[in-house]
């Protein structure tokens, strides 16, 4: 459709050579977790702070292509008021946008998982693509202690299929 030459564009940019992805998709409660361990409460400011620090990294954009963001990031700005999106794009790294909504217990397995996100997920990435990312992340976790079942494994191919026909 309309948006082939960008989507062939994107992954060019974010598979260039020697470069890699940097994923700092972390939910509040993981990135919490980082602040912590130096004795730092878990609030937005001190969120903004750390992320502002990887991302302003002196040469960054040599050795990094691409960019997964969390929701409360891809919104963020520098405290000179630049967007985080903007950052990234100055120093030629593709901003991109974690997507799903988690893992939840996946009803009639043998303990496995299933990853939750796809309802609103159009309207979501529309809104994620207007405020700048230009590509996104899905996980899915099969596991091979407890499985995979046959239903494991038909609901991860099914959930990475509905996202990837979404997101596209």
């Amino acid at each position: 459709g309309s948006y082939a030459d960008e989507l062939v564009s994107t992954a060019k940019t974010v598979a260039s050579p020697g470069r890699g992805i940097l994923a700092i998709d972390e939910s509040s409660a993981t990135c919490g977790k980082r602040l912590a361990s130096i004795g730092l409460d878990n609030t937005e400011v001190n969120r903004q702070a750390y992320r502002q620090l990887l991302l302003t990294t002196a040469g960054l954009g040599e050795y990094i292509s691409g960019a997964i963001l969390f929701e409360e990031t891809l919104y963020q700005s520098t405290t000179d008021g630049k967007t985080f999106v903007d950052v990234l794009k100055d120093q030629n790294i593709m901003p991109g946008i974690k997507v799903d909504k988690g893992l939840v217990p996946l009803p009639g397995s043998n303990n496995e998982s299933w990853c939750q996100g796809l309802d609103g997920l159009a309207s979501r990435c529309a809104e994620y693509y207007k405020q700048g990312a230009r590509f996104a992340k899905w996980r899915t976790v099969v596991s091979i202690p407890c499985g995979p079942t046959a239903l494991a494994v038909k609901e991860a191919a099914w959930g990475l299929a509905r996202y990837a026909a979404i997101a596209q």
